[in-house]
């Protein structure tokens, strides 16, 4: 049966719409518009209680019972343990894999959220802030560096769901003025990446509703964002 994802064209919303596509699952996006504030909605809180997206419903969960799951991590977890895929037998280097998702979510999305809200998205320019994530954001890509010029994916030799979660953040690295050729083993790792089918066309996630870089943001979509509510 076809799993559910609700997402918006985000780095995150790309990392489920990328793996759903390297795993051949099918799948139907049910847009979550975080400007106009869909993430509020009841019906989606009931599925994501953080009221952030992504988040997916599988009809046929474990035991064949539906199930819903936030947090993009749990997500690519859950789905590489129900098709096999890009989940090695060796728990070792299952668990490599595991380490470098977890440095991105803990690390990568947070710093690089942060450098795109305060150079892209702040009403005000704040140079502390600017100069603060996107220098933390230049030391992850030197941990990034580091480790690609060892391994020729994150987790090891093969592809999996620590790249396809840190890809699209890494994506956005040229907005924030930051220069991968600093750092010629993640291009490398990079490069490869994007030339892969699926890729492509998980980063058509409701391509028709991308905004370019830095568009200003209304009232509404800034209160919805990065308000109080």
């Amino acid at each position: 049966m076809t799993i559910q994802l609700h997402a918006w064209p985000t780095p995150n919303g790309y990392k489920v719409s990328i793996a759903l596509e390297e795993m051949g699952l099918p799948y139907e996006v049910h847009a979550v518009n975080i400007g106009a504030g869909d993430q509020f909605k009841p019906d989606f809180l009931k599925i994501a209680p953080n009221n952030r997206m992504p988040a997916i419903v599988d009809p046929e969960g474990p035991e064949g019972k539906p199930l819903s799951l936030f947090e993009s991590g749990a997500i690519l977890i859950y789905l590489a343990e129900k098709t096999g895929q890009f989940r090695p037998k060796d728990p070792a280097v299952w668990y490599t894999h595991i380490q470098w998702l977890m440095w991105q979510m803990g690390g990568v999305g947070p710093m690089f959220g942060q450098a795109g809200h305060f150079i892209l998205y702040a009403p005000e320019k704040v140079p502390y802030g600017i100069e603060r994530y996107r220098n933390e954001s230049k030391r992850l890509l030197k941990v990034a560096n580091t480790r690609l010029e060892e391994a020729t994916y994150l987790g090891g030799d093969d592809y999996g769901i620590a790249d396809m979660a840190t890809f699209p953040w890494v994506r956005n690295a040229p907005k924030y003025d930051i220069d991968l050729n600093e750092f010629p083993h993640v291009q490398r790792w990079f490069n490869a990446i994007a030339a892969r089918p699926a890729v492509q066309r998980g980063l058509g996630l409701l391509a028709d509703k991308v905004k370019p870089a830095g568009t200003p943001l209304s009232d509404k979509e800034r209160e919805n964002l990065y308000g109080k509510k």
